[in-house]
C-alpha cells in the first residue's frame, strides 16, 4: 500500500527510540519495549508498513485495558525431546515469540529439529523478524500463526478463519537468507486497515462486504471478509495454519481468537508454532552453501528478457538498504496517532520525534 505524498521521513534509530519509549510509558520493561519496536521498525524498513509502527496504539490501547499481561511468566507446560508446549500467559506477542526462539535455539544443539507450539499469546507483527535470527544460527525456520477470524472457510458463509500467516526462512550462502513471510488471505488484513486509516481504495478481489459482494472500499471490507488467495488452495493452507498454531498448542482457534481491533473486551490466546531445524544435521554447512549459491544462480539465469527472478525477501531487504539511508515514510495520521499517545500522561523522557518532510 502506498504511503501519502506528505510522507514524513523517520531514521530508523530515532523512529526506534520513539516507539520504544511510549511502551515503556506503557508500563512495557525495556527489554521488552525495545524488543517490540525493533520489530515494528524492521517491518517498516522492510516496506511491510502494515505491520509497523501503526501497530503501537491499538498495542498500548490494549495494554491499558488490561488486556495484554506486560510481565509474562511465560513456562514449558510439557516438553518432550524437542517437542515443547509455552504458555505465554497473555504477554505481548513479540515477547513471547523471542522467549519461544531462544528456547528453541537453546535445545537446537542437542536436538537437530526443534518445534514449539505457543498458546495463549498476542498478535506477534511480522514473522519475518524472528524467522530470520534464525538463519543467523544456520538454522532453518518455519513460523505458523493463527488470527482472528476475517475469512470464510472456501463454500463457507460466515468469517471463520483468520489470515493465517506462516513462515519460512534458510540461509541462501553468500546471499541474504531467502525469506518467505505471507498470509494466507490474498493480502494481509493489516494492508486493509492500513487503507482504511489513510483512506485509501483496496484492489477489487482483496476482500468482500459484509454481504459477500466484492468491494474496493477499505471500512466495508474491514466489515466484511478477506478472500484466501489461490481460492480453495489458499483456504486449505490457512486450515493446516490454524491446525498447526492452535491444535497443537491448545491455542483459541477460529472466532474465539479475540480481535485486536474489534474486540477491547476480551484477550486474544493467539497461538503460534515455530520449528527450527539445525543445517549442519544434514548436509555440511560448506555444502549446503555452495548449492543454494548455485539454486539462486540457476533460478536468476532463468529470468525472461527485461525481468529478473526474484528471491522470496528479496524485494524486502532491497527496501530495508534504500530506507536505511532515505529514511522511513509515514503517513501524517500515523504520526499523529504517534504524537497524540505520546502526549497522554506518560512519564517525561520520551524523546521528540525527529522528523524531515518529503
Amino acid at each position: 500500500m502506498p504511503v501519502n505524498d506528505d510522507a514524513t521521513l523517520v531514521s530508523a534509530p530515532e523512529l526506534r527510540a520513539y516507539c520504544a519509549a511510549i511502551l515503556r510509558s506503557a508500563g512495557l520493561p525495556d527489554d521488552d519495549a525495545e524488543l517490540i519496536a525493533d520489530s515494528l521498525v524492521e517491518a517498516n524498513l522492510r516496506g511491510i508498513d502494515s505491520h509497523g509502527v501503526s501497530r503501537i496504539p491499538i498495542y498500548v490501547e490494549r495494554i491499558v485495558r488490561g488486556l495484554t499481561n506486560t510481565r509474562p511468566d511465560v513456562r514449558v507446560v510439557s516438553e518432550s525431546g524437542g517437542a515443547v508446549v509455552l504458555d505465554g500467559d497473555n504477554g505481548m506477542g513479540q515477547v513471547v515469540l523471542q522467549r519461544a526462539m531462544q528456547l528453541a535455539l537453546e535445545k537446537l544443539p542437542h536436538q537437530s529439529t526443534v518445534s514449539i507450539a505457543v498458546r495463549n499469546s498476542n498478535h506477534y507483527g511480522s514473522g519475518a523478524y524472528f524467522a530470520r535470527r534464525a538463519t543467523e544460527h544456520n538454522a532453518a525456520a518455519f513460523i505458523y500463526g493463527n488470527a482472528p477470524a476475517t475469512m470464510a472457510a472456501w463454500g463457507g458463509s460466515e468469517r471463520f478463519l483468520g489470515t493465517n500467516p506462516y513462515t519460512f526462512a534458510v540461509p541462501a550462502g553468500s546471499n541474504d537468507p531467502i525469506v518467505l513471510d505471507m498470509a494466507t488471505s490474498v493480502v494481509a488484513r493489516g494492508k486493509i486497515i492500513l487503507a482504511d486509516q489513510l483512506g485509501q481504495d483496496i484492489p477489487v478481489g482483496w476482500a468482500v462486504d459484509a454481504e459477500g459482494m466484492p468491494t474496493t472500499n477499505a471500512s466495508d471490507a474491514l466489515a466484511g471478509s478477506v478472500l484466501p488467495f489461490g481460492g480453495p488452495k489458499g483456504y486449505g493452507i490457512a486450515l493446516m495454519v490454524e491446525i498447526m498454531a492452535a491444535m497443537f498448542s491448545g491455542a483459541n482457534s477460529g472466532p474465539a481468537v479475540g480481535d485486536l481491533y474489534d474486540n477491547l473486551e476480551e484477550r486474544q490466546g493467539v497461538g503460534a508454532f515455530l520449528t527450527l531445524t539445525d543445517i549442519t544435521a544434514f548436509q555440511p554447512l560448506e555444502h549446503f552453501a555452495a548449492r543454494m549459491d548455485a539454486l539462486v544462480a540457476a533460478l536468476k539465469a532463468t529470468a525472461a528478457p527485461g525481468s529478473e527472478v526474484l528471491m522470496p525477501g528479496e524485494i524486502e531487504q532491497r527496501n530495508a538498504n534504500t530506507r536505511l539511508g532515505s529514511g522511513i515514510p509515514l503517513p501524517p495520521t500515523v504520526v499523529a496517532a504517534l504524537e497524540a499517545i505520546a502526549d497522554r500522561p506518560f512519564p517525561a523522557g520520551s524523546q521528540a520525534l525527529v522528523t524531515e518532510n518529503s
